[in-house]
């Protein structure tokens, strides 16, 4: 198993801001978006994505540093030493990343617990069931209705901030079969695209905006917002809205709408949209510009270079004629 530090590239008393920068960085560099058709992109990318899903929740994060490989075991581990009143002849030393060592001459800690010949119970590991969920949902955290495996229904809580392979653990007594495992897959997005935090969206330009400038509208997950772009915006270029993304998993707000400070962020880009149809006056305007630009006459020079004196002469077959 890697060791969820390496994976990110942080040292183990790395902050929580720098645990998240730096998996903004390497999300970026390997998401499957950007390395199409790439396997070893998208298997490091999941790599990415797990590390930095227990990193960056504290409980999770404090066993895993404490039992390194077997942290998703801790409940266990700790309740057996609590039966073993307080340790009960075997010990462990502490160990991180992709395991430890142990003065009871085993292996690991799991091991040590639950190992033949320790006189405990054999351990079976948590049931896990895979639930799908929207972005609106990954967004605002969502409930679940399980059939278990004993027949009974369980409703379940979804934490907001949840992303493609993350693991939610679940509580529960042993009427219910014991702890279990939420694996959560978010549907895709017709609109926004997510990496990580952060979302991304395509907003449609007029011409006459991105030329002028003007104010555009932004859907966001919680609404509408505008955007004001500035004269000569160009075709594809990205506008950042701070505080408009996804919430960090396991942050303790309550609001989700106004906790800006502890989301990521959405990055609107600008697509021009060309008129498909112009008026007259339209095309003059052009033909004026062009002129200005190239120096040559308006009224003797149309885009295919013939005479031009009546703009009803241009047939649509001929504009653009020869140009790509």
């Amino acid at each position: 198993m890697a060791n969820y530090y390496e994976t990110l590239g942080v040292p183990r008393e790395a902050s929580e801001k720098e645990i998240r920068t730096a998996f903004r960085k390497l999300a970026r560099k390997h998401h499957p978006d950007v390395n199409e058709n790439t396997p070893a992109s998208e298997e490091k990318f999941k790599e990415i994505n797990e590390a930095y899903t227990v990193l960056s929740d504290a409980d999770s994060r404090r066993k895993y540093d404490r039992y390194g490989s077997e942290w998703k075991h801790a409940d266990q581990y700790e309740q057996a030493t609590g039966r073993a009143g307080g340790g009960g002849g075997f010990s462990y030393s502490h160990f991180g990343g992709g395991g430890g060592r142990s003065n009871g001459g085993r292996s690991s800690v799991f091991e040590q617990f639950f190992g033949g010949g320790m006189g405990q119970e054999i351990y079976q590991p948590p049931a896990e069931y895979p639930v799908e969920i929207t972005l609106e949902e990954a967004f605002s955290g969502a409930a679940r209705r399980l059939q278990l495996q004993d027949g009974r229904r369980l409703e379940v809580k979804i934490p907001p901030g949840v992303d493609n392979g993350s693991k939610v653990h679940i509580s529960a007594d042993k009427s219910h079969g014991g702890d279990f495992y939420l694996i959560v897959s978010v549907k895709e997005h017709p609109r926004f695209r997510r990496q990580g935090k952060d979302l991304f969206v395509d907003v449609e330009a007029p011409l006459d905006d991105a030329v002028l400038g003007g104010e555009l509208t932004v859907p966001t997950l919680t609404g509408r917002l505008a955007l004001t772009i500035p004269k000569g915006t160009q075709n594809g270029r990205r506008f950042r809205l701070a505080g408009q993304g996804m919430p960090v998993l396991g942050n303790p707000a309550k609001s989700l709408k106004s906790d800006v400070d502890h989301r990521g962020d959405l990055f609107a880009t600008v697509k021009v949209k060309l008129p498909t149809e112009y008026t007259k006056e339209e095309l003059a305007v052009f033909e004026r510009i062009r002129a200005k630009r190239t120096g040559k006459s308006a009224s003797t020079t149309s885009s295919n270079g013939s005479k031009n004196d009546d703009p009803d002469d241009q047939g649509e077959e001929d504009i653009g004629a020869g140009e790509e």
